[in-house]
């Protein structure tokens, strides 16, 4: 059964334009290139759909016949950028192994294109299941959809279509600039800190009261929301209230090792792995609920593969017909042959080993990746691409890509040897960038699917502009990502020996995926702490669900979420949680003030701008990261500084630590004064 529109208002707008796409190809690669450097330092990427859209309908507005199917074509195409970049949270793990020491250009391309285009044909079988007959929030996808009606000239209500583009371009402008200037002053001149610790110390016992400055961070939090924070704020005490002060009671500190750096030591050694395990149990439990909805789509794609005919439904329930799906699958999973291929054939093995390794890669990457594809689309659709927890279907994947690995190393022990022992961790971790392709575009679909649906688009289209990001995407990634590990290097992988360390990129999940796919094939992994927090994720499982159910889905306890908080640094943790908090009480403040005809009104009006000039300051710190690459990488290879902006005042750390308080709480300042002020105009 197909649900069928109330009127086709929009039968005759023009959906797929070249212009569109071009608009579309040059934010994604401006995005790409945020989220690349924003997932390398933090670990987190941002969906890009919303401030596409707005950008778009500030540019097309120029354009007399621009329409809102046009727009939200643009959208779904640069959305690629916030999603496939999370490639970054395996790939750059070839480096810190000493495999790779760049990134070769046309494999990561082909195994991008191939991974991103089959997460796109996976998630189709699901769209009337999880999108049209589904009551699943996808909360970025309605936010997309309430911005292209705000902007629709023909809308139905008296909302000033040109003012509300610009007005929303404008605070992107806005948190861009502010955050864009915080984070030059920071990374470039130097003279503002980034984050600020107070540790302290009670018999053998070590904690640390954490603070991050970073602006990106504000408004990541500001998108996650108060669940999400609370939950992040959870995963930190659990880090740092109890795992990191009770290991540290129990290790001796050695004498030579400062109280700071021990104390990090640990966390990075034993702590972090209770944060994987909180993880990977909680995506094991989202893929397990999932099982009803994935039957349904299968089931309805059987049948449309048995014979139906997609010229007989409503334009806005078409999707790729069967045949073409067919054909992009067999294409792309031979393309992802052919990747696999290039990698193996480095090594020099036996042509049988080879062949075999090949069709191994192949067949897990498409199971895999397809069984992730409903999980990445669930979640997207339960809190948002944002804040899906795609580090830990990274991380499940790379465990039982190892295992199966390993398995084959055991029958053909010259696997396990071959480059030192080097190649199949190193392989493990190219097959789970493959994966995790996949599962990013699956995240990302039927997010934009829903978006469209609720703009009346045809889905066919926006599968086609989606294909079109992921190709625009995958080519531009392998570039960044050596500019970015030239002027920067990794954690564990700096490209030359004098570089400053404290400045690397820290890619946190992929630092995570070197340790865990090396101990599986040394047979060293500590599985102890993470069973621990496997046990963790259980019980905050069970928590969670009395919790939705006695509140009747009022409250909830993201068990993700406490998983990042466990996993990920502090600094970065706390930002976020403030964010979330800040967002909550700008919500609340609003209720309060706004008399009982205007609260609705005044909510939405509140939450789209806050939305925006969040977006803003992810994008502003971003953008300044990637031009201080540019900068950095010039200066090296003229035989300069890695710091070439840098002031280097004498005696200037607290001072540095104190203007970096002085300017989030100057941005929080801001933010909530420019989202209050939009509910008072309204009346």
């Amino acid at each position: 059964m197909q649900v069928q529109p109330i009127g086709d208002m929009y039968a005759n707008h023009k959906e797929l334009t070249l212009r569109g796409i071009i608009l579309g190809a040059l934010i994604t690669v401006i995005f790409t290139a945020s989220n690349v450097y924003l997932g390398l330092k933090v670990g987190l990427t941002f969906a890009s759909s919303i401030p596409a859209a707005v950008i778009s309908m500030a540019v097309l507005k120029f354009a007399k016949d621009s329409n809102i199917l046009e727009n939200n074509i643009v959208q779904t195409q640069a959305s690629a950028a916030g999603t496939l970049s999370s490639i970054i949270f395996v790939l750059p793990a070839l480096l810190m192994l000493g495999y790779w020491t760049g990134f070769p250009f046309w494999q990561t391309t082909i195994l991008c294109i191939a991974g991103g285009i089959l997460g796109v044909i996976f998630t189709i079988p699901l769209r009337y299941a999880m999108v049209v007959n589904s009551d699943l929030p996808y909360p970025e996808g309605v936010a997309a959809a309430e911005i292209l009606r705000a902007g629709e000239q023909d809308t139905a209500d008296d909302t000033p279509a040109q003012s509300d583009a610009s007005t929303g371009a404008k605070d992107i402008v806005i948190g861009g600039a502010l955050s864009g200037i915080v984070a030059f002053l920071t990374g470039g001149l130097r003279v503002l800190a980034d984050s600020a610790g107070y540790w302290f110390k009670a018999g053998s016992a070590i904690t640390q009261l954490p603070m991050g400055f970073s602006l990106a961070l504000l408004g990541a939090g500001y998108l996650v929301g108060v669940a999400g924070g609370i939950a992040i704020l959870l995963g930190i005490l659990i880090a740092w209230g109890a795992a990191v002060p009770m290991l540290t009671s129990m290790t001796p500190q050695p004498s030579d090792m400062e109280m700071s750096a021990f104390a990090m030591k640990i966390w990075k050694e034993n702590v972090r792995f209770i944060g994987a395990g909180t993880i990977g149990v909680a995506a094991i439990w989202t893929l397990l609920t999932l099982m009803k909805p994935m039957i349904e789509g299968l089931k309805i794609s059987m049948q449309a593969l048995k014979g139906g005919n997609s010229s007989n439904l409503s334009r806005m329930d078409q999707d790729l017909s069967p045949k073409a799906m067919i054909g992009w699958t067999v294409v792309m999973t031979l393309l992802l042959a052919v990747s696999f291929y290039q990698f193996v054939a480095d090594a020099s093995l036996p042509a049988g080993l080879a062949w075999l390794l090949v069709l191994v890669c192949t067949a897990v990457t498409f199971i895999i990746g397809f069984l992730v594809a409903a999980a990445c689309g669930y979640m997207a659709g339960l809190v948002g691409s944002s804040s899906s927890p795609i580090s830990g279907i990274g991380i499940i994947s790379i465990v039982v890509i190892s295992l199966i690995l390993l398995l084959v190393g055991n029958a053909y022990p010259q696997l396990l040897t071959t480059g030192d022992g080097k190649f199949v961790t190193a392989l493990a971790l190219f097959c789970g960038s493959a994966v995790l392709c996949v599962a990013t575009i699956s995240n990302d679909n039927l997010q934009d699917l829903k978006t469209g649906y609720l703009v009346k688009a045809t889905p066919w289209r926006q599968q086609v502009a989606l294909m079109i990001g992921v190709v625009v995407g995958a080519l531009v990634i392998s570039p960044i990502l050596e500019l970015l590990y030239k002027a920067y290097g990794f954690t564990g992988a700096l490209p030359r020996p004098d570089m400053d360390a404290s400045q690397a990129l820290g890619a946190p999940q992929a630092t995570l995926m070197t340790t865990i796919a090396k101990g599986i094939f040394a047979h060293n992994l500590n599985w102890d702490f993470i069973l621990i927090g496997v046990l963790i994720g259980a019980v905050l499982i069970v928590a969670d669900t009395l919790l939705r159910k006695t509140s009747a889905g009022k409250y909830s306890l993201p068990v993700l979420a406490v998983g990042m908080g466990i996993y990920l640094p502090p600094t970065i943790n706390m930002p976020i949680f403030i964010g979330s908090v800040l967002a909550w009480w700008i919500k609340n403040r609003i209720t309060k003030n706004s008399a009982a005809a205007q609260r609705e009104r005044n909510l939405k009006l509140a939450e789209r701008k806050g939305t925006l000039f969040a977006a803003g300051l992810i994008v502003g710190e971003s953008l300044i990261g990637v031009i201080m690459a540019f900068i950095i990488a010039a200066s090296v290879t003229t035989g300069g500084s890695d710091a070439p902006l840098a002031l280097k005042l004498a005696n200037w750390d607290n001072i540095a630590q104190w203007l970096g308080l002085l300017a989030f709480v100057l941005a929080i300042v801001i933010l909530a004064r420019r989202v209050l002020s939009s509910a008072k105009t309204s009346g």
